[in-house]
């Protein structure tokens, strides 16, 4: 068993240990465990013959410690089992759903014995919810609305997450010889926000000969986490993961490669209007070649660049490929030069431990250095999100002279002092006109009263927006990808305050939020907006996050002119302060 099974046993457990009312310090135990255990670089079930190892990892101790052996030699823990047949198997779906806590579980089974999804839209429906204590009408109808998005979302991935599985996936096959290039295709290679299954491609030698490839299946069946085969044949191997993704491996000749990487990128809209180009042009083209009509000889199939050549166009980058005029621009040779991870500058939305973050200032600032940028910025959180420890004015103030002691004392890269200040209910900023006036960097976001309606939303983020030491707008819509929708606001009326301002829009590379969507980054564009990729950093590792923020640009069509931290330093700052 992987770190990652380990980990999941452990949350599960505390989870159906919230649902039974159990101790809180020992609920913890098992989160904290499951959270070391995911960050461990090496394997535990490695380390357990030597318990001074295992114990020696935060959070685990002896009690744990006989835990993870339990797992280890049975794949289960009794505890867990025992919570399981108590409550049904199906309670833990029921807190994937959004406001539906472990006590709302534990009170719905104890009124009506019901644990599964549709037996609570079902009492929910009939409105039986609002009879419990502390229910009403409109929790009843939030959970409704709760249920249906978690529907709506069933079976997707978060790209990371998918990014991860294919990359153990890949270094798994490496391990055999003749393997020569382990790639992913579908929706992860054209940078979707999220995934629904995974589509990797195998070649090399080891694909040409019906027993190597038996070999190459043999050992792709030991990959860690693999749980039920749904198809097995002589060049496809489908499995179910334990994370719950779907995983299509496909063993290729290098000959067809380019043909197998093409189609299985899609989208389908773009395959199909690619397939009736080709035929136009007395061609037919799959998953094996682009071939011949009249005689199916083959007129390109290794590599992609030959196929869109041979069809009259200029290639075609993965994140284009939805049939939105890819093709007609490859044709007039009119396709962007599309922003690449080379052409950011700086990462300018960074916190640290003097809220939320986990790093000091020295730490964001020296792996920013490290990662080759010429400029950051600090942006801690203001006092509004009280949860985060933030900043009032006069925090915010010495923090101010602590980030630019800081970037006096740090060679090859400037350091922005910032914040990013909540926008409160009304529209107002949640420190002082005057302390925000000294601040490099203004990020202004909405981290409260997500349910206003649409016209007091949008009036909220265009007044922020109007104030003049407002630089950027953080996360604009507030979604968390496949957890929070949207909150409901005229996003053309907010765009087009900001292009009145001066002010620029952030696209947020996290992965659960890619905030804002290519459709409003178009959006953007069109009003001649711009924008600023931030991976919102509370650790020096999540800076990485940035190609997440590339490809959903890149999405978009955006350029390095369409970006602000494409910029030289003196520039950006200028930028900054445009609205000023």
């Amino acid at each position: 068993m992987d770190n990652k099974a380990f980990a999941r046993i452990l949350y599960e457990t505390a989870d159906l240990l919230k649902i039974d009312g159990g101790d809180t310090f020992r609920i913890l135990s098992y989160e904290k465990a499951a959270e070391a255990l995911e960050a461990l670089p090496n394997q535990v079930a490695d380390l357990l013959p030597d318990e001074k190892q295992v114990l020696a990892i935060p959070g685990i101790g002896r009690g744990m410690l006989a835990n993870l052996k339990e797992i280890n030699a049975t794949g289960e823990l009794a505890l867990r089992s025992q919570l399981l047949e108590k409550y049904h198997p199906s309670m833990l779906e029921l807190m994937k759903i959004q406001g539906l806590g472990p006590k709302t579980i534990a009170l719905i089974w104890s009124a009506f014995q019901v644990s599964d999804v549709d037996g609570v839209e079902k009492l929910a429906r009939e409105g039986k919810i609002r009879t419990l204590p502390r229910m009403g009408e409109k929790h009843e109808q939030k959970l409704l609305k709760a249920i249906e998005s978690y529907r709506r979302i069933g079976g997707r991935f978060l790209i990371d997450a998918a990014e991860r599985l294919a990359a153990d996936l890949a270094k798994h096959l490496l391990q055999v010889e003749g393997v020569e290039k382990v790639t992913p295709a579908g929706s992860l290679r054209r940078g979707r926000e999220t995934v629904g299954d995974l589509d990797i491609l195998v070649t090399g030698a080891v694909c040409s000969d019906e027993a190597s490839r038996q070999k190459l299946i043999e050992h792709l069946l030991r990959f860690p986490g693999l749980e039920d085969i749904l198809g097995q044949g002589e060049n496809k191997v489908s499995f179910n993961h334990r994370s719950g993704m779907q995983v299509d491996v496909r063993l290729l000749a290098p000959e067809s490669f380019g043909a197998a990487l093409q189609y299985f990128t899609g989208s389908k809209a773009h395959n199909v209007a690619l397939r009736q180009r080709a035929l136009k042009m007395g061609y037919t083209l799959n998953e094996y070649a682009l071939a011949q009509l009249d005689n199916n000889q083959p007129a390109a199939a290794a590599t992609e660049e030959a196929i869109y050549a041979k069809l009259g166009l200029d290639y075609i980058p993965p994140e284009l490929r939805e049939n939105l005029g890819e093709i007609e621009a490859a044709e007039k040779h009119s396709l962007p030069a599309l922003i690449s991870q080379d052409d950011i500058q700086g990462d300018v939305h960074m916190h640290t431990v003097e809220t939320d973050g986990r790093n000091t200032i020295e730490e964001m600032a020296e792996a920013a250095l490290a990662r080759g940028y010429k400029y950051m910025a600090i942006t801690d959180h203001s006092k509004n999100l009280a949860m985060a420890n933030g900043l009032d004015d006069a925090r915010a103030l010495k923090h101010i002279e602590r980030i630019r002691a800081v970037g006096e004392n740090m060679k090859g890269i400037r350091v922005f002092a910032g914040i990013e200040v909540d926008i409160l209910g009304d529209g107002t900023l949640d420190l002082s006109d005057e302390v925000l006036a000294q601040m490099d960097i203004v990020i202004v976001s909405v981290h409260s009263l997500f349910s206003q309606d649409r016209e007091t939303m949008t009036r909220r983020l265009v007044r922020a927006i109007e104030n003049p030491n407002t630089s950027i707008v953080g996360h604009p819509t507030g979604r968390l990808l496949l957890r929070r929708d949207a909150y409901q606001l005229d996003i053309e009326a907010v765009i087009t305050a900001a292009a009145k301002n001066g002010v620029a829009m952030e696209l947020n590379a996290y992965p659960d939020r890619l905030d804002l969507s290519e459709v409003h980054l178009r959006l953007a564009k069109q009003h001649g907006v711009k924008i600023v990729i931030n991976t919102d950093s509370h650790h020096t590792s999540h800076m990485e996050k940035m190609r997440y923020g590339i490809m959903q640009a890149r999405r978009a069509w955006l350029t390095k002119d369409d970006v602000l931290n494409t910029l030289p330093v003196a520039e950006f700052a200028r930028a900054m302060k445009a609205h000023a």
